[in-house]
């Protein structure tokens, strides 16, 4: 499963095609939609049948260091649900992400997808005004691909305590029994 194989997949999806588009018009510019968006496309086309899971949530992420209150995020999410009530939405400006973890500030986008648990996770997608899509994946989509689920040096580093909850809390293992787990 390359970069190309993930976005077929992903514009074959006429309702997550319809929801990068509105991340594209009501977001900040250069936001993406990341984590099970991606992660849980391509990993259930793995399996038949598809798991039947439910999606918890669409995660939009960006960076702005001029503006990065909590309320704006939360505004954000009110337009996106007006747009798409049908989808829990959780919008995080990364550039203050990094106090919830006590680290130092994130200097980019990928610099703050780097500090999340699992490199597989972090990658997301948007669409640009043309329709094209692009995507940031600062692991690279090797792990992806080969339906690896490893925890990221930074998450390994702070304690791999928040890896261990989200693997028995999310019931991954469960829904893709197939899943290699490095630690």
């Amino acid at each position: 499963m390359s970069e190309q194989n993930t976005e077929e997949l992903i514009r074959a999806d006429a309702h997550a095609v319809q929801q990068l588009a509105l991340v594209t018009r009501l977001c900040p510019a250069n936001s993406f939609i990341a984590a099970g968006f991606v992660r849980n496309r391509v990993w259930d086309a793995l399996y038949e049948p598809k798991p039947e899971a439910p999606v918890a949530d669409v995660d939009v992420v960006f960076y702005c260091t001029k503006d990065d209150r909590p309320e704006r995020d939360y505004a954000l999410e009110a337009v996106l649900k007006q747009h798409d009530p049908s989808t829990n939405w959780q919008v995080r400006n990364q550039a203050r992400m990094h106090k919830a973890r006590g680290r130092d500030p994130f200097t980019s986008l990928e610099d703050a997808l780097m500090h999340w648990p699992e490199t597989a996770t972090s990658i997301g997608v948007r669409l640009d005004n043309t329709g094209k899509m692009h995507s940031i994946a600062p692991f690279g989509f090797d792990d992806l691909a080969h339906h690896i689920l490893r925890i990221t040096p930074a998450a390994k580093a702070a304690g791999a305590h928040i890896f261990e909850k989200r693997l028995k809390e999310k019931g991954w293992v469960g829904r893709w029994p197939r899943v290699q787990v490095i630690r």
